[in-house]
């Protein structure tokens, strides 16, 4: 609700939605991009055998984390990225399916991928994780402020250029 606040907020969502066009992760990697992405999960044998998988890769990937299940359940690729924030993980399914007061997102998480869902899980995980009291924070001196709220949206710092980039655009026209 603030110019920069939002420079942040359209920053962050362009990137992870590849501009507002790919509401569903995409995991469609060749064992380089394996290797790079998710360097922790596998080695240079087994991201031979996972490329092209994006449902085996989002399995292991999300297994035993963020509410999912094991390997097996099927988890993983069930509650992969949707939304232009790329919400992830069982919880924060639940989470944004309680709020939202729409629990067959439970049973369909494609939903999240759809017009009504895409932006507003986005706004949910925003203010879920206080992503506005970091934007301002922001002195526009130094790039700490858009390093820690990506951090929060993306678990590391994938993608700091293009972030950088987009929010100084977004900057430029809303400041």
């Amino acid at each position: 609700n603030t110019p920069l606040r939002l420079s942040h907020f359209l920053s962050q969502t362009g990137h992870e939605s590849g501009g507002f066009k790919a509401v569903s992760e995409n995991l469609n990697y060749g064992a380089a991009g394996l290797q790079s992405i998710f360097k922790k999960y596998f080695t240079p044998e087994s991201a031979k055998e996972y490329e092209r998988k994006p449902e085996k890769i989002a399995n292991i990937v999300y297994a035993n984390r963020m509410g999912n299940g094991p390997q097996a359940s099927g988890d993983g690729y069930k509650f992969r990225g949707r939304g232009y924030i790329q919400l992830t993980g069982k919880d924060n399914y639940k989470a944004f399916s309680d709020w939202a007061k729409e629990p067959s997102i439970m049973e369909n998480p494609d939903q999240v991928a759809d017009d009504k869902y895409a932006g507003l899980s986005a706004i949910w995980f925003w203010n879920k994780n206080g992503l506005s009291k970091i934007a301002d924070t922001d002195n526009l001196r130094d790039d700490k402020t858009l390093i820690k709220i990506t951090a929060r949206v993306n678990g590391g710092t994938h993608g700091l250029v293009d972030r950088l980039e987009r929010f100084n655009h977004y900057k430029k026209i809303l400041l």
